[in-house]
Parts: C-alpha cells; sequence; structure tokens
C-alpha cells in the first residue's frame, strides 16, 4: 500500500475504503505539514500528500505497541487526575461537615463535588469539537492548569463560596478539558483491543480515588488542610507532566464535525441509551459520596476504619474498570454494562440492611467493582451504538452533555432526604430506584438494537 504513495500524490480509493475509513478500520497518510494523521469525510477521490511516512498509507490503528500503550499510560494520568479526583470527593465531604465548613449542610457540602462532576461531563460537549479540530495539546495543557491552580486555591480557601469556586468549578472545568481527549485519543491506536485499554484508562480514575483520600487523611492532621491539598496538587502535576509528555494525536479530522447532532434522538437505541445514563448517574454516586459518613454515624464502624471504606471502594473500582472492559472485548460493551447496573440497583437496595464491618466492606468492595464497570463502559458503548466513528464525538459530547445534569442533581438530592426525614433508608431507596430505573432504560435500547437475541454481540 506503500507504493501508491510513493508514486502519486492523487490516490484512488474505492467507496468500500471509503466506508473502511469511515468506521474507522483504515485511516489516511500523514501530512508532512503537521505530522499527524488525516482522515476525511471527502468522496471517494482522496488526496493524499507526498511525504515519508512513519506508518503506510490506509494504514489501520496499530492495536499495541509501545507508542500505542503511551497513549494510554497518558490516558491513565488523565483519569486519575479527573476523575480520580470527585471519586475521592467523598473524603472531603466527611472532613467538611466536622471542619471549615461544619455549618453547612451535607447537602450543601455535596452541592460542591456535584458541581465538579457535572462540569466535567458538560464541559465534554464543547471541547470534544475542540479536539476534532485538532487542538488535543491545547484541551490538556489548559485542563491540567485549571486543575491544579483548583487544587491549590482550595487550600487557602475557608469560606463555602471559595470552595464552590475552587474545588467545584475550576477544578470541574479543568476536568472537564481533559475527559473526552483522554477517552477519544484511544480508538486511534487500538481495534480489537478498544474496550480493554479504555478499560486500563479508566482504572486510573480508581487508583486516583485510592491513593488521593489516603494521602489526605495521612497528612492532613500532621501538616494540616491546607498543606495537605497543596500535596495532592503537586501529585496531580506529576501525573499531568507524564500525559503531557507521551500523548500524541494519531488521526486529524480533515473537517470539523458538529457540536449537536439533533437527529441521533431519532434512533431508540441512543436516545434510551443516554435516558439510561442519566438516571443511574443520580443515583450511582450516593454511595461513593456517603459510605464513609454513614458508617460512621452510624456506628458500624470507628472514624479511622470508617475513612478506609472509600479507598476500599475505589479498590474495587480499579477490576471493575479492567476486568469488565476485557470481557466487553468479546461479548459488546452493552451486554456488560446491563449486568453491573443490575447489580449495583441490587447493592443500593442492599445497602439499608447492613449493620456490621464485614457486611460494610464487602458492601464498598462490591459496589466499588460493578460500579467502576458501569462508568467506564460508556465511551465504547456509544462507539457500538453510532453508525460510524465520524459522529461519536458528537453523540459522546450530548449523550455525557445529558448525563451531567443527573450527576448534578443526584448527591445533593440524596442529602437533602438524610436532612429532611433524619434517615439514611431514603436515600438509599433513591439510589437503588435510579439505578433500577437506568436499567429498564438500557435493556430497551440493547432490545431495539438487537432484539432478544442473547448470543448476539452488543
Amino acid at each position: 500500500m506503500s507504493d501508491i504513495s510513493e508514486k502519486s500524490e492523487h490516490t484512488q480509493i474505492s467507496s468500500d475504503d471509503f466506508s473502511r475509513i469511515e468506521d474507522g478500520s483504515l485511516t489516511a497518510l500523514p501530512t508532512p505539514q503537521n505530522g499527524v494523521e488525516t482522515d476525511t469525510d471527502m468522496p471517494s477521490m482522496v488526496k493524499i500528500e507526498a511525504a515519508e511516512p512513519t506508518e503506510s498509507a490506509l494504514s489501520p490503528p496499530p492495536n499495541g505497541g509501545v507508542r500505542a500503550w503511551m497513549q494510554v499510560l497518558g490516558a491513565f494520568f488523565l483519569a486519575m487526575n479527573s476523575w480520580g479526583i470527585i471519586n475521592s470527593f467523598g473524603v472531603y465531604q466527611t472532613y467538611y461537615s466536622t471542619g471549615i465548613l461544619s455549618s453547612e449542610t451535607p447537602s450543601n457540602i455535596s452541592w460542591i463535588g456535584s458541581i465538579q462532576a457535572f462540569l466535567l461531563l458538560l464541559v465534554g460537549i464543547a471541547t470534544g469539537p475542540i479536539y476534532d479540530a485538532g487542538h488535543f495539546q491545547i484541551l490538556i495543557r489548559l485542563g491540567s492548569f485549571l486543575t491544579v491552580f483548583g487544587l491549590m486555591m482550595t487550600s487557602i480557601s475557608t469560606e463555602y463560596y471559595q470552595v464552590m469556586l475552587a474545588q467545584g468549578i475550576c477544578v470541574g472545568l479543568g476536568s472537564g478539558c481533559l475527559f473526552v481527549p483522554s477517552f477519544a485519543i484511544i480508538p486511534q491506536y487500538f481495534s480489537t483491543r478498544k474496550a480493554l485499554a479504555t478499560g486500563i484508562a479508566a482504572s486510573g480514575s480508581s487508583l486516583g480515588g485510592i491513593i488521593y483520600p489516603i494521602v489526605f487523611y495521612k497528612l492532613q492532621p500532621q501538616i494540616g488542610f491546607a498543606w495537605a491539598t497543596r500535596v495532592l496538587g503537586f501529585i496531580a502535576l506529576a501525573g499531568f507532566v507524564v500525559s503531557l509528555s507521551v500523548m500524541r494525536v494519531r488521526i486529524l479530522p480533515k473537517q470539523k464535525r458538529a457540536l449537536l447532532e439533533p437527529g441521533a434522538f431519532k434512533e431508540i437505541p441512543y436516545t434510551f441509551f443516554t435516558a439510561g445514563l442519566f438516571f443511574s448517574f443520580i443515583g450511582l454516586y450516593t454511595p461513593i459520596f456517603y459510605v464513609q459518613s454513614y458508617a460512621i454515624q452510624e456506628g458500624i464502624t470507628n472514624q479511622n476504619l470508617g475513612f478506609y471504606l472509600l479507598p476500599i471502594l475505589n479498590a474495587g473500582s480499579v477490576f471493575g474498570r479492567i476486568l469488565p472492559n476485557f470481557v466487553a472485548d468479546k461479548t459488546g460493551p452493552l451486554n456488560m454494562l446491563i449486568p453491573c447496573a443490575m447489580v449495583a440497583s441490587v447493592l443500593c437496595f442492599g445497602w439499608i440492611g447492613i449493620t456490621d464491618v464485614p457486611g460494610i466492606v464487602v458492601f464498598a468492595l462490591l459496589y466499588g467493582f460493578f460500579s467502576g464497570g458501569f462508568v467506564s463502559l460508556p465511551p465504547t458503548c456509544i462507539m457500538s451504538l453510532s453508525p460510524h466513528l465520524g459522529v461519536v464525538g458528537t453523540r459522546m459530547g450530548m449523550c455525557f452533555g445529558l448525563t451531567s445534569f443527573g450527576i448534578l442533581i443526584g448527591t445533593p438530592v440524596s442529602g437533602a432526604l438524610l436532612t429532611t426525614t433524619g434517615s439514611w433508608k431514603g436515600t438509599q431507596v433513591f439510589a437503588g430506584a435510579t439505578v433500577l430505573l437506568a436499567l429498564i432504560c438500557l435493556l430497551v435500547a440493547r432490545v431495539a438494537k438487537h432484539g432478544l437475541k442473547l448470543a448476539v454481540k452488543a
């Protein structure tokens, strides 16, 4: 195939080849101007610039190799310092309730973490097209700066509004700049192992959810809230340096993609899938934000063990983000997402009856595993529900943009139920019911796309 590029600047590509370009199985030759390969949505006559390519014309994703796995490493650290920081908010929820924000209700405190997660998802609507326009490095540089800057400003905050601006809004905006690029780059380097590579990258958020709470919990009594938070900022900075050093875009679209694709909601599978994610994120983060407070306030554990429940939950999530994604490459991502949603809902309802230490520890491990699988599979599911890769970025942005409103209202509503009723039961039922509703929507999406045949890869 490389002979073609050497002999002619104008290469005829058949309609079959064009289809393969569209679905990602073929990519166009790198251009000499910027050293980045380009694909195109142009008709069958495609101009390929004469160059000395590092990869052959129309080469498929390498599906492995040092360069490909370096992208996974970079995405791993981006996930660690975006979702990983959000997954760590439970330790701040517990600290704030007895520390600098002790005068605020649990619902008010949880708004900080909810807005952080909300902005991570909502900003993805804009960052998708920006990424498609070739500004990958700008996004991760800006996201890295805002995240570290937000943590440093959090360290000097003493009032609710200051914490909200620094930790909620600034860190949330920074995380939002990182979310789409960190996962959008992986399909450029992997074909049959996309789900596994995505799962490994997503496990960085679980590692962040283990490291950051432990570091904060151990350092805060010794060096104070301010310096403990600054240490987290320096750890995040080190991870960002790795990502900026190794991550490079392989394919750059020539045509800018649309910010929105309203026609996607005419497709029943995509519509119900998006609705399922919306309802799931309303309830899915309730145990992550509140499991520590529940165990300590109900007298199930002492404060020391109660704190470690969040790292235990995130430890389970490490395996939950890798193993289901490994299986998903063989069964299809939607076929794995549905069981994860079902078990997560059952665990939320089962949380009501947990009154002892072994029960709460097992709950944290299992919930971490299945919730981790649930939050790491949607990007791959959106790829499988899309007609071709040319619309994946837009559809992913729309889906996560709508889902962000679910995560925005979910944990504050849970906190309000706790404050109003004075009982954890309402909070636990609310979480289980919303995830159950999500499960129903996902089942409808699966049946609408593939019918009732269980053996079909979906």
